[in-house]
């Protein structure tokens, strides 16, 4: 898949995470990112939210999740403004199934895409569970992607499911900050870097790597082959990624 953009940019923002530490400190996040869409939307051509927008995501049937109707509504208007944004699972989000993309035109990815954009090759994810180790996540992301056992989580009550998925989500970041949050980024970074390199043997021809999941800015040359670009996080860096159609790099937003 080949694109030009046209003098316009291409857009890539990673882990959010709206919903944590709580309401009050989500919500000036999203207020935000709400003005750093406001702010790009001129010159966007094309906008990659690379996975965990939310801490916690479970679509039921009938029933919509509670809050985020600011952000969802800026969304929809991004949309109807013609700029394609591409929604790529997270592990946080990882049950996104067709609401967004029915109501807010996402398209929508569960793992890793390959595009040309003005001539370079991009090989785009979320970044969990790829490269050597970290079995253990492995292994559940499988439950989680199990069409039963979704099928089953359905059955909880929305308030018992939710708050089900924000303790146990909680208690994951607890425990990454517990055992040092820079030496999971590290491992991370390392992990990483390392599926690409492997990915590199196949398809040399790739251009830019980009991936979320490692909550730190970070530009790895592989081999003087290609380079692997970590975008950050909307959290502690709200960083993203630039693609003018020449040169990637790493932006910072600041509320003015």
């Amino acid at each position: 898949m080949t694109e030009n953009i046209n003098n316009k940019k291409v857009y890539f923002i990673s882990d959010c995470h709206f919903g944590v530490p709580n309401r009050e400190k989500s919500l000036e996040r999203e207020n935000l990112f709400i003005r750093w869409l406001d702010e790009i939307k001129p010159t966007a051509r094309e906008i990659y939210i690379m996975g965990d927008l939310f801490e916690f995501w479970f679509e039921y049937k009938t029933v919509v999740q509670k809050g985020y109707i600011r952000l969802l509504g800026k969304f929809a208007e991004i949309s109807d403004a013609g700029i394609p944004v591409y929604f790529f699972r997270g592990n946080h989000d990882v049950w996104a199934f067709d609401y967004l993309a029915e109501e807010l035109g996402f398209k929508i990815y569960p793992d890793t895409l390959e595009k040309k954009i003005n001539g370079k090759k991009f090989f785009l994810g979320h970044g969990d569970g790829l490269g050597k180790g970290d079995n253990g996540y492995k292994f559940l992301k499988k439950v989680f992607r199990n069409r039963l056992n979704q099928w089953l989580f359905r059955w909880l009550h929305p308030d018992i499911g939710t708050g089900m998925g924000l303790y146990w989500s909680n208690k994951s970041r607890v425990a990454n900050e517990n055992a040092g949050l820079e030496e999971v980024n590290d491992e991370g970074i390392k992990r990483i870097s390392g599926y690409c390199k492997q990915v590199l043997k196949a398809k040399p021809d790739i251009d830019y790597f980009i991936f979320g999941h490692v909550h730190r800015p970070e530009v790895i040359d592989l081999d003087g082959k290609a380079k692997y670009f970590s975008i950050g996080d909307w959290i502690r860096y709200f960083s993203y990624l630039v693609f003018d159609g020449e040169k990637l790099e790493h932006h910072y937003f600041k509320s003015k």
